[in-house]
């Protein structure tokens, strides 16, 4: 397109070329001089680059256009030119500033289309899109090629706390040299540098902002027509509402991960602290009513009287909880118609500040509570009742302090959410510390206390209870005197937990008891005691059979294992039989160690299949191991290498046995034990042959004078005396009736233990029993007399027949 000129003086409207273009540094000088400006006023680029931009002109700018150069805005206006012959060229042109290096302003002399073609539409839009961005309601602002601030709108100077003017220039470090806007600055050079938007999210203060913003910023490169990154642009959104609404769902599903993990009161307590304070609180308490806190039911809250609660756990952002006044573990109490027992009435959470009505008060009443208030600036606080199942169980208190927020309705619904989450963990635990406690309770009565004091062994033994957290088992054991120095001992497990595994080890035990006290056969008395459980079963329908299925289906095993052993100090001879139970282990003197290869018998409660029984010789001075498959079995390892520790632990251990059962515990004891483990060590001895005297009798009357005096005459050797007129007349009445009523052959044994012990066995299996004889009956009152002057008597079955025996007490002890 051609400039219409005219004669010098004249003046005439030019028609713009399009490809127009004049760069105007700051100083007014023109540096770029495009074909277009040459078509249109006639100069070539040298005659005119490198001069003032001012001689071009032979009218000033018009008002408008003068302003908006002078606040460097961009302008758009007729102006009036000298043509090089002398015309005066009238050309509507457009303005648009830029920046240098340097902070300079040049600008770029460009085309505008004439009013009356392009009609108020461009000059509107541009007034339109500078309105836009500098009114925006959300911070903006522009950089250049070295990430220095070219402009910012309004917004944008309120969060940064500075103007435009004072910013202009200089890059973010230089504005803020400090975090987290060292970050923002190395985006910003990121995306000069590959020319690639990146989206940032940050939580934090901005340096005109008294309050924490979630910033969500889009930093975007700026590129001219040929793709060259000119500068950047970065628009900030404030997302805090979305950041605290994903913050909360974070903590609610922290706290159903952390809370609860453990069954123990304390622990959950602790747990809910932790989660609240590295969540949404600076400090946070929690206090659990006392009968609570001691694994109790909860104690109904009376409006009308104190409440006494227990500091269970507390948790801070600062270390060592500086604000607490009440230590954990210690108890304090609320008053009436405080904010912390009014809310424990109604049973829901409320919010509150230290200048409430009420609340104040409540501080003011304790010293240290408002010296804390005071020196640590809480401002805002929640109490939330822990409540569970329709019971209340305590009150959680939540505090700020560091955090300028107070807490808002969110804050307290996100609080109670995750109080009634903790409430259901901490009446678990609750219910289980009472239960577990019960448990433990009942099944250490039905133990013994400590070993008992034998002649014919010497016993320790080792109880411990699950340590993973589970259920007390139904482990026991026991060791029971028997007649002529004898000793039973009993290793059981009941398969199960909890208080029904302990009662039913009561009731076996107690069974064992009874069956050993009639002196039965370990494989009869574990007949007897199968047929127990079997009728226990029954008993109890089928809910417990549904119970002890789950246990079978879990452990491999049904119903109780068993072991019981026989030990003689006379005879040096161990009968044994087992139902299910790991096979003893025996140590001889010389530290070989063996398991008795004994039949492994069914589990107690299958019914119907038979036992056995083996005899073996112990040397005096062996040591035979019980214990439950707690000890050998585990998760991670094999029975077997279970078995091989077990030998390696009790290989040429000669020394105390209590030492001796922590060594083998150590050695032998998995990390974390899945099941209730019972060891018994028992060292056995033997009666001194000196202790005992036996006697052959015929079945013949005349025998009994010479039982009497021969053991009159024995009694007299061991230096007992005084037991001789007892001894005669025991020995004279249970030989007399193995000589009447009995068989051959007619045994008398005396032996010389803690007690003076007579047995006369016979051939004959009938047993005897005692009856009133009348006035006139000569006989009959043989036995009575016998258990009025014996401690103890009883009788056995023995393989040819029977035993009866009678324990009379020595002298003296």
């Amino acid at each position: 397109m051609d400039s219409r000129g005219g004669t010098s003086g004249g003046s005439v409207a030019g028609r713009v070329p399009e490809d127009l273009a004049v760069v105007v540094d700051a100083d007014g000088t023109v540096t770029v001089w495009s074909a277009g400006a040459q078509q249109l006023l006639g100069y070539e680029a040298a005659e005119v680059v490198g001069r003032p931009a001012a001689g071009l002109l032979s009218a000033e700018l018009t008002g408008s256009a003068r302003r908006h150069v002078a606040e460097g805005r961009r302008w758009a206006s007729e102006v009036a030119l000298r043509h090089r012959d002398g015309a005066r060229v009238v050309v509507r042109l457009k303005g648009t500033p830029l920046a240098d290096g340097d902070g300079a302003r040049p600008w770029l002399v460009t085309a505008a289309a004439p009013e009356h073609m392009a009609g108020p539409a461009e000059p509107a839009a541009e007034a339109l899109w500078d309105l836009t961005l500098a009114q925006l309601p959300v911070p903006v602002a522009i950089y250049d090629r070295e990430a220095r601030l070219v402009s910012a709108n309004e917004v944008m100077t309120q969060v940064m706390g500075r103007s435009v003017a004072e910013m202009r220039g200089r890059t973010l470090w230089e504005i803020e040299p400090s975090p987290p806007f060292d970050e923002y600055d190395r985006l910003q050079r990121q995306v000069l540098r590959t020319g690639e938007p990146v989206f940032h999210e940050n939580y934090g203060k901005a340096p005109g902002e008294v309050r924490g913003h979630a910033w969500s910023m889009f930093l975007s490169p700026l590129k001219d027509a040929s793709g060259t990154v000119q500068g950047l642009s970065a628009a900030v959104f404030d997302t805090t509402e979305q950041y605290w609404a994903r913050r909360r769902l974070a903590i609610l599903n922290d706290a159903s991960l952390r809370i609860g993990s453990a069954l123990d009161v304390t622990r959950t307590a602790e747990e809910l602290a932790e989660v609240a304070v590295t969540g949404f609180a600076d400090f946070v308490t929690v206090d659990l009513l006392e009968s609570v806190a001691l694994g109790e039911e909860p104690e109904p809250v009376e409006p009308a009287h104190p409440v006494t609660v227990r500091r269970t756990a507390q948790g801070s952002v600062l270390g060592g909880c500086p604000e607490s006044v009440v230590p954990s573990g210690e108890t304090t109490f609320y008053p009436v118609d405080t904010p912390p027992m009014r809310a424990l009435v109604a049973g829901r959470g409320t919010l509150a500040t230290p200048g409430d009505p009420g609340m104040r008060e409540w501080i003011e009443s304790s010293r240290g509570r408002a010296e804390s208030v005071a020196k640590y600036m809480i401002h805002s606080a929640m109490m939330v009742p822990l409540r569970a199942r329709g019971v209340t169980l305590g009150l959680v208190h939540f505090l700020r302090h560091r955090t300028a927020e107070s807490f808002s309705e969110d804050d307290l619904l996100l609080a109670e959410e995750i109080v009634a989450r903790a409430a259901v963990s901490v009446d678990n635990a609750r219910r289980y510390t009472h239960e577990r406690r019960t448990a433990l309770t009942l099944q250490r009565s039905l133990l013994p206390d400590r070993p008992p004091e034998l002649a014919a062994m010497e016993v320790a033994y080792r109880y411990l209870p699950a340590g993973s957290g589970a259920d007390v088992g139904g482990d026991w054991f026991d060791v029971i005197p028997l007649s002529g120095a004898r000793v039973a001992l009993v290793v059981g497990d009941v398969v199960g937990h909890g208080i029904h595994a302990s009662a039913t080890m009561g009731r076996l035990r107690t069974a064992v008891r009874t069956l050993a006290d009639v002196d039965l056969a370990p494989d009869e008395l574990l007949t007897q005691l199968d047929d127990l459980v079997v009728r226990l079963d029954h008993e109890e329908g089928p809910e417990a059979r549904g119970r002890a299925a789950e246990a079978a289906a879990t452990s491999g095993e049904v119903g109780a294992t068993c072991v019981y052993a026989v030990y003689d100090p006379v005879s040096r001879r161990c009968t044994m039989a087992r139902a299910g139970h790991p096979p003893p282990a025996v140590v001889t003197p010389d530290g070989e160690v063996r398991f008795l290869d004994l039949p492994t018998g069914p589990p107690l409660g299958l019914g119907g299949l038979p036992f056995e029984s083996v005899e073996v010789e112990l040397e005096e001075g062996s040591l035979l191991a019980l214990y439950t498959d707690g000890l050998v079995e585990a998760a991670d390892r094999d029975i077997e290498v279970g078995l091989d520790l077990l030998r390696g632990a009790l290989a040429d251990k000669a020394g105390p046995l209590e030492e001796t059962c922590d060594d083998v515990l150590r050695t032998v004891l998995p990390v974390r034990p899945a099941d209730d483990i019972v060891l018994m060590l028992a060292r056995t001895a033997a009666l001194d042959q000196a202790r005992v005297r036996t006697w052959q009798l015929p079945r013949d009357p005349a025998a009994v004078a010479r039982a009497r005096k021969a053991a009159s005459e024995q009694v007299s050797a061991w230096g007992l005396g005084d037991a001789a007129f007892a001894t005669e007349l025991i020995v004279s009445e249970l030989v007399t009736n193995a000589v009447r009523y009995g068989a051959d052959p007619v045994v008398l044994r005396l032996i010389r233990d803690s007690t003076l012990i007579c047995e006369v066995s016979d051939g004959s299996s009938t047993a005897p029993h005692l009856r009133r004889a009348r006035v006139f009956d000569e006989g009959g009152r043989g036995l009575l007399l016998v258990a009025q002057m014996a401690e103890r008597w009883g009788s056995r079955q023995t393989a040819t027949g029977k035993t009866i025996w009678a324990e009379l007490a020595l002298p003296g002890i």
